[in-house]
C-alpha cells in the first residue's frame, strides 16, 4: 500500500514530530473525513507499506531526521515552490530559500525520487503570464538538476476560492497559451521534463506531458520495482494516480495559501492546532466513545523486485 503524508495539510512543515513517532510507533489513525465517526487504523511497516509519499511546501522542519524514515522506507517526494509571495502564501519560505532546502533533500533521496510542484497556476494583476514566465524560468534554471520532473496545474475554481481570492483574473485562451508555450520552452531550454496533474486537455505540442503525480508507471522507475496491475482511483476528475491512504487532516495546515482547497479558512486551521496532540494517534483530536475503528486491509502492491543491473 501507499501512505499519503501530505494529501490533506502540510505534515512536515508542521507535525513533523508527530509523524516521526508514528513511524517509530509503527502505527497511525486515520479519521474519515466524510463519515467522522470511521477512524482507519495503518501499520507503518515496510512489508506492506511500498512507499511513503510526501508534499509539502518546506522540508525544513523534518530535514535533519527524514532519514529516520527514508533509511526503512522508500519514499517519493514532492515539493512545491511557486511565484507566490506572502500576500498568497503567508507562511512559506521564499524561493530562494525553498530551492535551498530542496537541494538538501535531494542530498538525502536523490533526483529520482524528488519532483517539484509549480501549482496552481493563476492569474492576478500583479501575478501576470509574464511574471509567471520569468520566475517559472528562474526556478528551472536552478532546480533542473535536482528533480525528476516538474508538475504544474492551472487553478480550479472552488466556491471557497472565488470567496477567498476574488482578484483571480480568469485565464482566456490566449493567456493560458501563453503560459503552455513558455513553459513547454523553458522546460525544453532547461532539459526538464514537465507535466500536468489531473488535466484532460493534450498539451504535447507544447512539449507537456499528460500524466498524473504517483502513477504506477512513475512510482516504479523511481523506486525500482514492479507494482501489480492497478486502477487508477485517485481524489478528483482526470486524476490518474495510484491508490494510496491519506493520514493527514483537513482544516489542520497553517500555511495559509489563499487558494487552499484543504481548509475552509485560515481561522479554523489554527484553532484546530489546540487540538493536536504530537504524541497521539490522530493527527487531529482523539478518539472518541462513538469511533469506529477499522483494522484497514493492508499489502503489498509489489509483484517483484526489480534489478537495477
Amino acid at each position: 500500500m501507499i501512505i499519503n503524508a501530505g494529501g490533506r495539510t502540510d505534515i512536515v512543515n508542521y507535525y513533523s514530530e508527530w509523524l516521526l513517532n508514528r513511524f517509530r510507533e509503527g502505527v497511525v489513525y486515520s479519521r474519515n473525513p466524510f463519515y467522522p465517526n470511521q477512524v482507519y487504523k495503518y501499520l507503518l511497516s515496510p512489508d506492506v507499506v511500498d512507499c511513503v509519499i510526501f508534499c509539502s511546501k518546506n522540508y525544513k522542519p523534518i530535514l535533519e531526521r527524514f532519514r529516520e524514515i527514508s533509511d526503512r522506507f522508500n519514499v517519493f517526494c514532492f515539493y512545491t515552490i511557486t511565484a507566490y509571495e506572502k500576500d498568497v502564501e503567508p507562511r512559506v519560505p521564499d524561493i530562494d530559500e525553498s530551492i535551498e532546502t530542496l537541494i538538501k533533500l535531494f542530498e538525502i533521496v536523490g533526483k529520482d525520487r524528488l519532483v517539484w510542484r509549480y501549482d496552481p497556476v493563476l492569474l492576478t494583476e500583479k501575478y501576470t503570464t509574464k511574471y509567471h514566465l520569468k520566475t517559472f524560468e528562474y526556478m528551472a534554471k536552478k532546480l533542473a538538476p535536482y528533480v525528476s520532473f516538474c508538475i504544474f496545474s492551472f487553478v480550479e475554481m472552488y466556491k471557497k476560492l472565488e470567496k477567498n481570492m476574488p482578484e483571480i483574473i480568469p485565464f482566456t485562451p490566449e493567456s493560458k497559451q501563453m503560459i503552455l508555450q513558455g513553459f513547454g520552452e523553458i522546460s525544453e531550454k532547461y532539459n526538464l521534463r514537465l507535466q500536468t496533474c489531473a488535466d484532460a486537455q493534450d498539451y504535447s505540442r507544447y512539449g507537456i506531458l499528460q500524466s498524473g503525480c504517483i502513477t504506477s508507471d512513475i512510482l516504479a522507475g523511481a523506486l525500482g520495482v514492479k507494482f501489480k496491475k492497478l486502477p487508477n482511483n485517485g481524489n478528483r476528475k482526470n486524476c490518474k494516480c495510484m491508490p494510496s491512504r491519506d493520514i493527514g487532516a483537513y482544516n489542520t495546515c497553517l500555511n495559509g495559501c489563499k487558494y487552499c482547497y484543504a481548509n475552509s479558512s485560515p481561522e479554523i486551521a489554527y484553532k484546530n492546532l489546540s487540538k493536536h496532540d504530537k504524541n497521539g494517534l490522530l493527527l487531529l483530536g482523539n478518539l472518541n466513545k462513538d469511533d469506529m475503528i477499522i483494522d484497514s486491509k493492508q499489502e503489498s502492491f509489489i509483484l517483484a523486485q526489480q534489478s537495477l543491473f
